[in-house]
């Protein structure tokens, strides 16, 4: 009963743009800095006011080069696409026409081992607990040198996805799981949001293998070439005041019906412990039910902006508070 009361409460907060206006004078230091985007795209409002896509142009020539309609054919010309090697240019070519690529193995089973030592640590230290769904560990790499260096901030990992988006990144957010999300498909472009649209690139890293039992990740490949959907485009709920109640579930409902009729198969990935999918931002994907009870899906996803793009939370209308260092 308490429980149930205390969601219902954190809930209504959640929906009022005011609390966000409230962090945001706290954040006003960091904030600031938006004024030049502010400039840019001819936005008049304060940087702590609820901010969305509908205050940006968008402007698909500003899109990155990957989204552009010659980006396949003009690879080929591309000076460090040739340096890449055969292996990661046989996976530029696949990322650009299914909106994906799976690094086999990237990861080794001791890498592995020590993350999910580190996350077992946080969680009986109390210094990194799960979010309001009981689902995510949110930003582990604040409390783990281990979660935030090698994994991610992996050179390696990160210099081809730089390539891949055409944009220096920033690293924003981790993602730590126990179990599968059981979500279902959505783009992170409604949550991690850029204008212009598509500066963001996600890394979801195995734990351990995936199988049909424990909530395997799931996706369409192709998706990313669909229209963005924003709050605009589906009846969110919002107000001047507040964010919609449902309007995460109404943009999933959204989801499912433009699926309807569209050519993209649904494609499970069994991955197994150290790969590494690399998903567009406008990618559709979501995580099958847990079939067997109890089991673990243990997983990180490392998400990131690209750093010539103004970035925001569409859903929650705010500013994303980018790191310091």
């Amino acid at each position: 009963m308490l429980q149930r009361l205390f969601q219902r409460y954190t809930g209504f907060l959640r929906s009022l743009k005011l609390v966000y206006v409230l962090n945001n004078l706290f954040q006003y230091s960091r904030l600031k800095p938006n004024k030049t985007w502010y400039k840019k795209y001819g936005v008049k409002k304060s940087v702590v006011a609820p901010i969305g896509a509908a205050d940006f142009p968008d402007n698909e020539t500003e899109r990155p080069w990957l989204d552009q309609p010659d980006a396949l054919s003009s690879l080929d010309h591309h000076e460090r696409f040739q340096s890449l090697g055969p292996k990661y240019q046989k996976k530029a070519r696949q990322f650009i026409g299914e909106g994906y690529c799976v690094l086999e193995g990237f990861f080794s089973q001791d890498e592995t081992d020590q993350l999910n030592r580190e996350m077992d640590r946080l969680i009986a230290s109390g210094k990194s607990g799960f979010n309001y769904t009981g689902r995510k560990l949110f930003n582990i790499h604040e409390q783990s040198t281990l979660a935030k260096e090698r994994f991610l901030k992996n050179p390696e990992l990160v210099s081809f996805m730089e390539f891949l988006l055409g944009s220096e990144l920033i690293p924003f957010q981790t993602l730590g799981f126990i179990q599968g999300s059981e979500q279902r498909a959505h783009s992170d472009s409604i949550h991690m949001t850029t204008a212009p649209m598509g500066y963001l690139i996600a890394a979801w890293i195995a734990l351990e293998d995936c199988t049909d039992e424990n909530g395997a990740l799931f996706y369409y490949p192709g998706s990313h070439r669909m229209p963005y959907v924003m709050s605009s485009d589906y009846p969110s709920g919002n107000t001047f005041f507040t964010i919609g109640a449902e309007s995460n579930k109404r943009y999933e409902e959204a989801i499912a019906a433009r699926l309807e009729g569209q050519p993209f198969e649904k494609r499970d990935f069994l991955a197994k412990r150290g790969d590494v999918l690399i998903w567009h931002a406008n990618l559709l994907h979501g995580g099958n039910p847990i079939r067997r009870e109890g089991a673990t899906r243990r997983s990180l996803v490392c998400h990131y902006y690209g750093k010539n793009a103004f970035c925001f939370h569409e859903i929650s209308q705010r500013p994303a508070l980018l790191p310091v260092d």
